[in-house]
């Protein structure tokens, strides 16, 4: 059977029912997984009548109820009928309420073995602090809800002619969402080493044997032996140096204008980016439309988009559902690995 996968609706505000909608008319979705959606039936049906999308959306009680096919999307409805009635393109209580709580049942079906990942379009923060919901966003709620405290944020571009690695490139965070003032007290060398590990156990799951991992310096030259700063000194490098101890192929800190270029190069599978636009801004930069969000350290699968709500687009009929459709493919992919795994280690036991 293809994995069964959760995908949530996201904020209805924005552009997330109608990726989802987007997405579900390509086929090789189909071939590689058995999507379905958690969220409000009359948006999604709202999203591919804007598309004119021959796509039936029916309603469902229990994940093991989905027979999804390019025609056919079976949505399991959560939360309350008022959220039908969210003002599109702009934060709201509303939005935020039913992005939350799509969110939670599709974690509670993962946590629970009833599916076998989530893949989520996008949710605001705004509007997610106006429901009631302090979270800076996706990867702190699902990590609390998770119970673990050693997660971490990554961007994933697969293998193509720009990305030159096998296994394709990830880009992981040692920071997360925060103001820029604020990375400097919350940067220590245990994050950059937790991350680094984090970053190691994902691309040798994709690729078979060790990977190769860059780390980028904080500051302008990587610090220029500390004339525009010692953190590359007191925090990054002994990072490093623990991470090489601990079996890691790992190199850095270098100067972050030069390291994603050998890194889309092939010279590292993955980099440890020391704050969020260090790290989303050169990926992106490479493959906007094909990245992927995943988070590390989950005891569940998470893929998402690597975009945001858009509501300055939201439903005109501009939104690209490439993202939605790389972030199922990579989320069926992670849970064909896990399932590998768990074969060659049963095997060897």
């Amino acid at each position: 059977m293809h994995p069964n996968i959760a995908v949530t609706m996201g904020d209805p505000a924005g552009v997330g029912p109608e990726v989802i909608a987007a997405a579900w008319s390509d086929p090789g979705t189909h071939e590689r997984c058995r999507p379905f959606v958690v969220g409000r039936p009359a948006l999604l049906r709202r999203a591919a009548q804007m598309w004119k999308l021959p796509l039936r959306v029916v309603e469902i009680r229990d994940p093991e109820e989905a027979a999804p096919s390019p025609a056919l999307l079976p949505c399991l409805a959560v939360g309350t009928p008022d959220a039908d009635d969210t003002p599109p393109g702009a934060p709201s209580a509303l939005g935020g309420q039913a992005a939350f709580d799509a969110l939670r049942v599709a974690t509670d079906f993962a946590l629970a073995g009833r599916v076998d990942a989530i893949t989520t379009a996008p949710l605001n923060k705004a509007a997610l602090w106006q429901a009631g919901h302090h979270y800076p966003g996706h990867t702190e709620l699902l990590a609390e809800w998770c119970g673990v405290s050693d997660f971490a944020m990554m961007l994933y571009l697969a293998h193509d002619a720009t990305i030159r690695g096998s296994a394709g490139l990830a880009v992981v965070h040692a920071t997360l969402h925060m103001a820029l003032r604020e990375v400097f007290e919350h940067l220590d060398t245990a994050s950059v080493l937790a991350k680094a590990h984090l970053a190691h156990r994902f691309m040798l799951a994709l690729k078979g044997s060790p990977p190769k991992i860059g780390v980028t310096a904080l500051n302008p030259h990587a610090g220029e032996t500390g004339l525009f700063g010692d953190e590359e000194l007191r925090i990054i490098a002994p990072a490093v140096a623990q991470a090489r101890i601990g079996g890691l192929d790992i190199e850095g800190p270098y100067p972050a204008d030069t390291v994603m270029i050998r890194a889309r190069d092939g010279d590292f599978d993955a980099v440890v980016a020391m704050y969020h636009d260090q790290g989303h801004i050169a990926l992106k930069l490479l493959g906007m439309h094909r990245a992927v969000n995943v988070t590390l350290g989950l005891p569940i699968i998470r893929t998402s988009v690597a975009h945001g709500t858009a509501f300055d687009v939201a439903w005109q009929k501009k939104a690209n559902p490439a993202s939605m459709i790389e972030a199922l493919r990579v989320a069926a992919l992670l849970v064909n690995r896990r399932e590998a795994e768990a074969q060659r280690a049963k095997a060897i036991s």
